[in-house]
């Protein structure tokens, strides 16, 4: 009798700690979306300073105008930027294979569907710069 308790003991370890593991991978591969936003950012930022709210409402006033301000700088060079990463690109598709020209385009189109993602946030950021 005392053998099986213990067995049945064993097994529920085994299966919290497998379930632990399972529970800790997921999380780092599937990895918590809302952690990676700027806002929550952020606020474990202010958490970990341990802001009063006060500190956090001009630390947000701060850094809405800073973003502001780079925004605008950033918006007069965009143009160029594009200029530039149009010529590397052109420059690149001249070096490839088609396949790896092929596989290369698939990347891109990964990229800009993420780059699109991060566009309309950042829209709805600069709205608060108008």
């Amino acid at each position: 009798m005392q053998r099986s308790k213990q067995q049945a003991l064993m097994f529920l370890l085994g299966a919290l700690l497998v379930g632990a593991i399972l529970g800790l991978s997921a999380n780092r591969v599937l990895g918590d979306a809302s952690a990676d936003t700027p806002a929550a950012k952020r606020q474990a930022m202010y958490d970990d300073l341990q802001l009063t709210a006060a500190q956090r409402a001009a630390m947000d006033s701060l850094l809405d105008q800073r973003h502001c301000q780079i925004a605008r700088t950033l918006a007069a060079v965009e143009p160029r930027l594009d200029s530039i990463r149009a010529g590397a690109r052109a420059q690149m598709d001249r070096l490839l294979t088609p396949e790896q020209r092929t596989r290369l385009d698939a990347r891109r189109a990964k990229w800009r569907k993420q780059g699109e993602r991060q566009r309309q946030a950042e829209a709805k950021r600069l709205e608060a710069c108008k």
